[in-house]
């Protein structure tokens, strides 16, 4: 698979470039690189050559089976849309997307390996046909893929901002604008490495947003991932002055509701089909708790 690096990519490393475009976490993009599996224009280079506009990363990811210590297990999650290259998902809240610190039970992985015959193997042992992610007590849609070239297409489409992710989410105060965007770069909390932060330095992300309702004390807000970042939406609100209800990491201290997670539902995907090129569209709709608070708040 080939990527041409434009004008939005020149000056990322080698592997942060391959890590985005095809999926891959950044130590199996290191491997293969070292492994001579990615080059640049035909060459071998090093995980830190800095990309120009133009060059053309080449990338042969060999197949990489879920590995046995993976268990299939029967854990509860709805299949929005399956057919023979690709499935879309509706991840409950407070299921983790796959293993992690030697936890190799319990999450969204060992479900899919329960319920699906096939999954892409291009993203490491742990990860199979996961494509994209949500946080832990984040829900909603996911796409999975089933094989390694439509892994590769929804990738690509992703990182070219051709795949549309919306979400929507419900902040702490009342928003005056009707919608903007934050551009506000990401990166690990100096104080606290578990968390993100914005930061000078850190990678470009960015957030479109709109207001869909507002409450006497809350807003009902729309987003759409221009950038995929861990935590994105939920630092971006924080930094706004308006942090999503029932964010235990990033939210208020002290909560109004007795919530499991923080109010943030990926609530619609669309995408083209990697076989067909048909675009695609699927919604869920907002998971028990998330219209229970906003009940509440119509109430009060």
């Amino acid at each position: 698979m080939d990527y041409t690096v434009n004008t939005d990519s020149k000056g990322l490393r080698l592997d942060v470039f391959a890590a985005e475009r095809t999926g891959l976490t950044r130590s199996r993009v290191k491997t293969l690189i070292g492994g001579g599996a990615v080059a640049v224009n035909g060459k071998a280079v090093k995980g830190g050559f800095i990309l120009r506009a133009g060059d053309i990363v080449s990338a042969e990811i060999p197949a990489a089976p879920a590995p046995a210590k993976l268990a299939p297990e029967d854990i509860p999650f709805t299949i929005v849309y399956e057919d023979g290259d690709l499935a879309v998902i509706d991840k409950p809240r407070g299921l983790t997307v796959h293993p992690a610190g030697g936890k190799y039970t319990g999450t969204l992985v060992n479900a899919l390996l329960f319920r699906l015959k096939n999954l892409s193997g291009i993203n490491g042992e742990i990860r199979p046909g996961i494509v994209h992610r949500l946080d832990k007590m984040t829900s909603g849609l996911m796409a999975v893929a089933k094989n390694d070239a439509a892994h590769l297409s929804l990738s690509r489409q992703i990182a070219e901002k051709t795949a549309e992710r919306i979400y929507r989410g419900i902040v702490e105060g009342v928003v005056k604008e009707d919608g903007g965007v934050i551009d506000q770069p990401l990166g690990r909390d100096a104080k606290d490495r578990k968390k993100i932060a914005v930061r000078a330095g850190g990678r470009r992300a960015v957030t479109r947003w709109r207001v869909v309702k507002r409450f006497k004390q809350n807003t009902l807000v729309e987003f759409k991932l221009e950038t995929g970042r861990t935590h994105q939406i939920r630092v971006h609100c924080r930094f706004m002055g308006y942090p999503i209800v029932g964010d235990k990491e990033y939210g208020f201290k002290k909560q109004r509701f007795n919530l499991p997670g923080q109010m943030l539902h990926a609530c619609r995907l669309s995408f083209n089909h990697p076989a067909t090129g048909e675009r695609m569209t699927f919604q869920a709709e907002l998971p028990e708790d998330f219209r229970d608070v906003l009940k509440k708040l119509k109430d009060g």
